[in-house]
């Protein structure tokens, strides 16, 4: 029987033992005798994340309780989790490196063969292990681990998982802090603004002599308007004296008072407006102080609003891992496929032998 197999794979030519049968032997010995077992374990989750304070109040109610994936959460766990950072966080105590590395392993299945053992290789070996795929209508994210240990896979996915997990605690943390940072900052440059508008003004008003020009202005000429009157009413009566009683003994007193309230009206007027050092000229600069001062206050006044908003954004803001399945213990391989595999060689090998038969006959018929 064996003499006529060998006589019909001779009929058949080296092209169909090279293209199928080699092939298929060697499939049927890799799949059906070497190749290790591997258990995948999976987990998914989704990185949850208060709704962006902006949000409508129709939007908040139809995005119902004010939690919305964290896209840019997710993206960073999809990149970490693809990076060199995470292999080296998840093999700080050389878990990975003790499950790909394992003599158990066949050797064309283990890390390390062909000498391929650099951390370069290990990452692109790691690349090959570990899937994360992310669902963008519902930001799902599935973590796929392949391992030659059901517990090695287990503790991986766990591992990965917890490492996603304080990323992004790192990442909230980190956004709490600096917005707080900053409003902090703003409100000590807004209290020294202030504080400095406060002791300028007060300076000026120790330096001036004056609380509030406008105030002391109104109440200079309430006194000039009664100064004024008195005067009137003086020089009323001794007009009249000096008419009917050219005589009378009270005429100089009269000139005297005149002369007095004219010279205190005169004193008064000066103090308002008119001299350098009058109420008008004080004015102008007080009220740019004031200004200051005031405005000063309002910056401040918002800064602090804005410090309690930044600390209340603080306490709601906080992203984190919501794990909708956790990693699964595998209860048996499922990888590799082994029927599949041997069956998949045989096809691809049909089909080569089928197109190198078919080029040797179209270069023969060109030949002759």
């Amino acid at each position: 029987m064996t003499s006529t197999v060998l006589a019909r794979l001779k009929a058949l030519g080296p092209i169909f033992i090279l293209a199928v049968v080699i092939p298929t032997l060697a499939a049927i010995l890799y799949f059906g005798v070497f190749a290790s077992d591997v258990y995948v374990s999976e987990s998914r989750f989704v990185v949850r994340s208060p709704s962006k304070s902006n949000i409508s109040p129709l939007g908040l109610v139809l995005s119902g309780g004010g939690l919305s994936a964290g896209t840019e959460e997710s993206n960073a766990v999809l990149e970490y989790l693809e990076s060199h950072r995470a292999l080296q966080d998840a093999d700080n105590d050389r878990l990975l490196t003790r499950a790909y590395t394992a003599g158990s392993i066949f050797w064309l299945d283990r890390f390390g063969s062909f000498g391929r053992s650099s951390r370069e290789h290990f990452y692109d070996y790691y690349l090959n292990r570990v899937a994360i795929e992310n669902e963008t209508t519902t930001q799902v994210m599935r973590l796929t681990v392949r391992a030659y240990s059901a517990k090695q896979a287990h503790d991986i996915n766990e591992r990965l998982l917890e490492r996603s997990e304080a990323l992004v605690n790192r990442l909230s943390e980190r956004a709490r802090t600096d917005s707080v940072t900053i409003a902090e900052r703003e409100v000590r440059g807004a209290q020294a603004r202030a504080r400095q508008a406060a002791v300028d003004l007060a300076n000026y008003r120790n330096r001036a002599g004056v609380i509030d020009p406008e105030k002391e202005a109104t109440v200079r000429l309430q006194m000039i308007s009664k100064l004024q009157d008195q005067l009137i009413s003086t020089r009323t009566q001794l007009q009249q004296m000096e008419a009917y009683t050219p005589l009378a003994s009270q005429i100089p007193y009269l000139r005297t008072q005149l002369r007095e309230l004219q010279k205190e009206i005169d004193s008064q007027t000066s103090g308002v407006a008119g001299g350098a050092r009058s109420l008008s000229a004080a004015t102008a600069r007080f009220q740019e102080l004031e200004l200051d001062a005031q405005l000063a206050g309002k910056q401040l006044a918002t800064a602090l609003a804005s410090l309690e908003d930044a600390r209340g954004e603080a306490r709601r803001k906080r992203a984190y891992i919501e794990r909708i399945a956790a990693p699964n213990l595998p209860d048996y391989a499922i990888e590799p496929r082994r029927i599949g595999g041997i069956l998949a060689t045989l096809i691809l090998g049909l089909l080569a032998w089928g197109v190198l038969s078919t080029l040797l006959v179209g270069i023969r018929e060109h030949r002759d």
